[in-house]
């Protein structure tokens, strides 16, 4: 289960570095904001985005005792998203000792 869920969020991660990048070089978010910060779906999305933002970083707060690692991943989260959200998942599933699972995945807190 473990491996599977390594290699889902690797997919992932990859996938959505291609798509964010690929799309980066085909249109510049900034140049198209006003018309995009009009459309209402936009609107949603950002807000659905940031919830879970929070929601993920509540996550991080409760795995992460370092402040300073808490902050970076608060940085990466806001500014990157899925990517960030997908990294974080891998980098706790590579922490994972043999024969941990998933309880240990969401409840063991990080040293």
């Amino acid at each position: 289960m473990i491996n599977g869920l390594k290699i889902l969020f690797s997919a992932l991660l990859i996938w959505m570095c291609y798509i964010v990048i690929s799309t980066s070089l085909e249109s510049n978010l900034f140049k198209q904001w006003d018309f995009l910060g009009s459309i209402p779906w936009m609107k949603a999305t950002l807000w659905d985005f940031y919830t879970n933002v929070i929601v993920i970083f509540l996550w991080v707060c409760y795995k992460e005792k370092s402040i300073v690692l808490k902050i970076v991943w608060l940085v990466l989260l806001v500014a990157l998203g899925s990517i960030a959200s997908c990294a974080f998942v891998l980098v706790q599933l590579l922490r994972l000792k043999q024969g941990e699972g998933l309880k240990e995945l969401f409840t063991k807190q990080n040293t």
